[in-house]
């Protein structure tokens, strides 16, 4: 008779040792988008009804692009950890959570690099 719980036997189920990394990185994320997203909603509400060539100028100053790429960057790798979460926790099958996992790493990816283009586009005029 084994001392081992029926826990212990399952095979192939343990830590994947990268739990705790993505918690913390998520939780950081989290506080860097409060004050992040505060002022992308006050550059937002500044630029109600602004004309194009001034809403150009102020999304083109560096005071307003560095901290616009640092938002997508928080908000993207948040996202991103996020959506990883719930789909090892509600995949069934270990072929249909790989899957979703790169789809999702793929996506997030993407995201980040068309609003980050889009960023530096506005930020060196081109």
């Amino acid at each position: 008779m084994s001392m081992r719980t029926p826990l212990s036997r399952i095979t192939g189920r343990g830590s994947s040792k990268f739990g705790t990394e993505d918690y913390w990185i998520q939780r950081v994320s989290a506080v860097a988008l409060v004050p992040l997203s505060i002022f992308f909603v006050l550059v937002l509400i500044c630029l109600v009804g602004a004309p194009y060539e001034k809403a150009h100028a102020v999304l083109g100053s560096p005071w307003v692009a560095i901290p616009m790429g640092a938002t997508v960057i928080a908000a993207v790798v948040h996202m991103r950890i996020g959506i990883q979460v719930i789909i090892e926790d509600y995949t069934p099958s270990d072929l249909g959570k790989i899957a979703f996992v790169l789809l999702n790493n793929f996506f997030s990816a993407l995201v980040a690099l068309a609003i980050l283009w889009a960023v530096a586009k506005l930020s060196f005029g081109m």
